[in-house]
This record gives structure tokens, sequence and C-alpha cells, in this order.
């Protein structure tokens, strides 16, 4: 069921409640009116009946007002409610005929506070049992009788027509407001989804971006240490020479870890073309880069994913083609495409049997998200070429390579 508050932002009439409360007071005053100004029966009858109606005002203020508000009422106190409301009424209606015009104030709230077939149970009674005691106790001719009759039955019919109106928009109210409760908690369920899925895709994104760089990083950084190791006493400038790639490689990963943490380009591409980038990569893993086509300035999205693309290549490459392995990159400008690769001819691997981890997969995934394609050719014994195409903008600047 819905919350009462949610459906109290819904229904109609309980933010008219003050209206609803001024038409019962309207129509109570109109048949003490009415029931004053009747000219039968006599004056003490009709104070009698007048009378009965005072406990009306008091009995709606302190229950009725309540159960119409309730979403949707309590049926058991809604009956008894209207069968002392009813109990009031019917002495002073059977008492005096003008007393009936309070039936349109009391109708409404039998189709408010019931289901359909016990509102229209409560609206019969109303409606035609003051006619038929009215009749048995003052007995009138055969015309008044008549009239009283056919007016009594088009009220009902009336209040049966309204009635279902007023049961329809009960109805569609709860129906709105049974909706409204479960598009609110779909929208902090889609809310809480989207927080989840947003934070799943970010530490997807950091790990394929530490993979990429530091990781790539002090993996280079170990394999030059143990090359310096074996290089300490045979071959001291080699040493050096290692020393201050180290020395290079240590402060590259330390500017990608800052570009990392500000989510800005990787540090390569700082102030830097793709080419100069992918020769000063080249430069660190002892690779060779070929470029070809007119060199022009590209949007970062393809830029990024050509250099993580090369760096997760040259690493594989070195960790696995063996240390003599020749290496080369491969740069390709074309109209609507930029392709890079990286071949070596060193051991290689099966494809096929390789899954898990962040490298090709991260490789793949990464190219796929700028609409890209990576694909790896490799056999044991026969080295590895890593071929990333990415799709680019039309010539906009050349330059030269």
């Amino acid at each position: 069921m819905t919350d009462p508050g949610t459906a109290r932002d819904v229904h109609v009439w309980d933010r008219t409640i003050r209206l609803w409360d001024l038409y019962f007071a309207i129509a109570w005053l109109a048949t003490v009116v009415f029931v004053l100004g009747a000219a039968h029966p006599g004056w003490p009858v009709r104070v009698v009946a007048a009378g009965l109606l005072v406990p009306l005002v008091p009995w709606y203020a302190a229950v009725g007002r309540r159960l119409i508000r309730e979403d949707p009422p309590d049926e058991r106190p809604a009956v008894r409610y209207l069968a002392v409301l009813v109990a009031l009424f019917l002495p002073s209606a059977v008492l005096v005929g003008e007393t009936r015009l309070m039936a349109f104030a009391l109708v409404p709230q039998c189709f408010m506070t019931l289901r359909m077939r016990r509102a229209l149970v409560a609206v019969t009674v109303i409606n035609l049992a003051p006619v038929a005691g009215w009749a048995l106790l003052w007995h009138p001719g055969g015309r008044n009788l008549f009239t009283s009759t056919v007016f009594a039955v088009v009220t009902l019919m009336f209040s049966v027509a309204v009635g279902s109106w007023i049961i329809r928009i009960i109805e569609q109210s709860w129906e709105r407001a049974e909706l409204i409760a479960e598009l609110d908690a779909s929208r902090h369920e889609v809310a809480r989804l989207s927080a989840a899925h947003g934070a799943l895709a970010e530490r997807e994104r950091m790990a394929r971006e530490i993979h990429d760089t530091l990781a790539q990083g002090f993996t280079s950084l170990l394999m030059l240490i143990q090359a310096v190791e074996a290089e300490l006493q045979d071959d001291l400038p080699q040493a050096r020479r290692h020393l201050a790639l180290m020395d290079a490689t240590a402060r590259q990963n330390l500017a990608e870890a800052r570009a990392l943490v500000a989510g800005g380009a990787p540090a390569d591409l700082h102030g830097a073309s793709l080419p100069d980038a992918l020769r000063r990569l080249a430069a660190r893993h002892e690779a060779a880069l070929e470029v070809t086509g007119p060199v022009r300035q590209l949007p970062a999205g393809p830029e990024v994913v050509a250099l993580r693309s090369c760096q997760e290549a040259l690493t594989n490459a070195r960790r696995h083609a063996g240390a003599s392995a020749a290496v080369t990159i491969r740069l390709a400008y074309a109209a609507a495409a930029l392709t890079v690769s990286v071949e070596d001819d060193g051991h290689g691997f099966d494809p096929a049997a390789v899954s898990g981890g962040y490298g090709l997969t991260g490789l793949r995934t990464r190219t796929a998200e700028v609409g890209g394609t990576a694909s790896v050719r490799s056999a044991p014994g026969d080295g590895t070429t890593v071929t990333v195409r990415l799709p680019v903008p039309a010539t906009v600047r050349s330059e030269t390579p």
C-alpha cells in the first residue's frame, strides 16, 4: 500500500478538504432552514427534526474528515461512521420530507469511504428509506407520494452515477499514487545502479591506465635492474647507460602518475605530437619507429589509444619476445584512419591460449571504446605483430614526419 503522505499529495479532495467542509456546512445549514420553514408538519415536529440534525456536524468533524483523508479509508470504522450518520439522518427525514436535502452531503461520503457494493447499499438506504418512513408516518396523498417517490428514484440514480465517477477518481488516484511510489523507487534504484556502474567503469579505467603506464614502467625498471646487475662486472659503460635509462624511466613513471591523478593526457603527449611521443617511447624500449603518411593533429582520444597500445605491445614484447628480439613501431596516417603496429621477431606465442589480465583484453577494450579494432598475429617461434586501427577525422593540418 502506498504511503499516506504520498497519496495526500495526489488526492484532489484531500488538497481541498476545507472546500468540502464548507460544502457540508452549507448543505447542513440549508437543510435546517428548509426543515424549519416547511409547511408540514407543525412547528414542534419541525423543531425536533432540526434538532436531530445538530449531532451530524460534530460527528462529521470528529470522525468523517479523518476517514475521508485516509488512503484508503478503513472500511470498518467507515461503516460505523456512516451507520451513526444515517441513524441521525433518518428520523429527521421521516418526520420532515425536506430533510432529504441533506442526502447531497451524505451520499458523496459513502463513495469516499466505502467500496462500491457497500456504498450502493448505503446510498439506496439514504435515498429510499426516508420516503418509505415518511409515507408510513404521514399517509400523504397519491400525488405527493408519487412525486416524492419519483424524486427519490431520480436522486438515487444521480447518486449512483456521481458515486461511480467518484469511485473511479479514487481508484485512479490510488493507482497513480502507487505508480508514483514505484517510479520514485525505480528512480532511486537507477541512480544507485548508475553510481555503481560509474564506480565500476572508473575502477576499470584506472586499472587499465595503471597497467598501461605505471605497471609497464615498473616492469621496464625491473628488466633494466637485471641488465645492470649482469653488466656491472663486464660492461660498465653499458651499465651506466642502462642506469641513465632507469633514471629516465622512473621520471617518466612519476610524470605518468601525476597525469593519472590529475586526469589529464599521458605525460608523453603533453605538449608533443604523437610521433614525438612514440619516438621517446621507442628510445626507452630500444625499438625502431617508422612513420608514414601525412602527419596531422588528431583528437586526443585516438592519440591516447595509439600511445597506450604501443606501450602495452612494447611491454609484452620485452617480457615475452626475448632480450635479443628486434622491435619495430610503425605509425601510418591515412585519410580516415590511424594505424599503429608493433612488430617483433621474438619467440611468439599462441594468441588463442592467452586469457585474463589487462593486457590484450585491455588493449581491445580501449580500442573498441573509440570505434577501432585491434588484432594480434603471432605463432610460436614466428614473432608477434600487434596492429591497432583507429577511425579519425579527415585531414585537419599536416606536419612533416
